[in-house]
């Protein structure tokens, strides 16, 4: 047993979030203008006190209870973004995945301008980490403007991967295997939102035909057999948020969650915080939950933490 592993079971253990923090995690499923600490965006926001009843619900809360209590527009955005970096920080995030919408580059005033402001948070925050953004668009159809627009993005190699994200059910997802062959052409990983309000199946058919790396969330994957083998024998990732699929009632609890039937099936998982600003959970809080609820053993959560750190390597 090394080191670290010997703290972690010994955070674990004793209950000791402070002790959580300083081991060595990673994060691959954070929406960065979500991703950071509600007490480090303002001593003003209040965490949500109930669950959602959909997607737009939640946003509705986050403009109503978080970013009021930010300044507004383009510097708002970055006081957040900034936030998120400062809570990669704080948390012993070594590798870290952050999701950023094409609106937002815009906003910044193109791919150059984004890319170096990004780099700089990187850089001053968390420069020993390895930092994979992430290019996710909102489910819908695309006109072909906003395909040019994307592809052209993505051929400056800044972004390390590509999400689609929003309601899953909206629009079919054959509709985005160009832009996805295109992204794997430029060597990015593939990734989509899909088995959090959707079917096992919806999950094997995305994997199948984009041709996925990972999952973010795919929790309904649980309910096949055949699914789960599928994931384990192809080794695609499921970026599990715990918190998440509680507060959108994709789930009943932390002792209901089916991270446990995923991971005891051989399903790659790791461990994430999707929207901190809104669910409050740390992934040191997270591992902690799990723990705490008798979900998953000590050694399984930290095999599940090392999987995180050694995910895609080649970045």
């Amino acid at each position: 047993m090394t080191n670290i592993e010997a703290l972690f079971y010994e955070a674990l253990e004793t209950k000791n979030l402070r002790q959580l923090e300083q081991i060595p995690k990673s994060d691959l499923h954070n929406h960065a203008g979500r991703g950071g600490n509600i007490q480090r965006l303002s001593p003003n926001i209040k965490p949500p006190h109930q669950a959602f009843d959909s997607l737009n619900d939640m946003q509705t809360w986050f403009e109503e209870n978080v970013k009021v209590h930010c300044k507004q527009g383009l510097e708002g955005y970055l006081y957040r973004v900034q936030a998120a970096f400062i809570q990669a920080q704080a948390d012993q995030i070594l590798k870290l995945s952050l999701s950023f919408g094409l609106g937002e580059v815009e906003a910044v005033g193109g791919i150059e301008k984004f890319e170096a402001l990004m780099d700089g948070f990187k850089n001053q925050y968390i420069p020993d980490a390895d930092f994979i953004p992430e290019l996710s668009l909102l489910r819908g159809y695309l006109s072909e403007g906003e395909i040019s627009s994307i592809k052209e993005v993505m051929s400056y190699g800044w972004f390390k991967s590509l999400d689609v994200c929003g309601d899953e059910l909206k629009v079919p997802i054959n509709s985005y295997k160009p832009l996805y062959q295109y992204a794997k052409s430029k060597g990015m990983l593939l990734k989509l939102h899909v088995g959090e309000f959707g079917s096992a199946e919806d999950v094997r058919h995305a994997v199948d035909l984009l041709e996925l790396d990972e999952v973010h969330h795919g929790i309904a994957a649980a309910h096949s057999k055949s699914v789960m083998k599928y994931l384990r024998d192809q080794e695609t990732i499921l970026n599990i948020c715990p918190m998440s699929n509680i507060m959108l009632r994709r789930v009943k609890d932390y002792s209901s969650h089916p991270i446990k039937t995923l991971y005891e099936n051989g399903v790659p998982v790791t461990i994430n915080t999707d929207d901190l600003a809104i669910f409050n959970a740390t992934v040191s809080q997270e591992y902690l939950n799990l723990y705490q609820y008798k979900l998953l053993s000590k050694e399984a959560l930290n095999a599940i933490r090392i999987g995180g750190l050694t995910a895609y390597s080649k970045y």
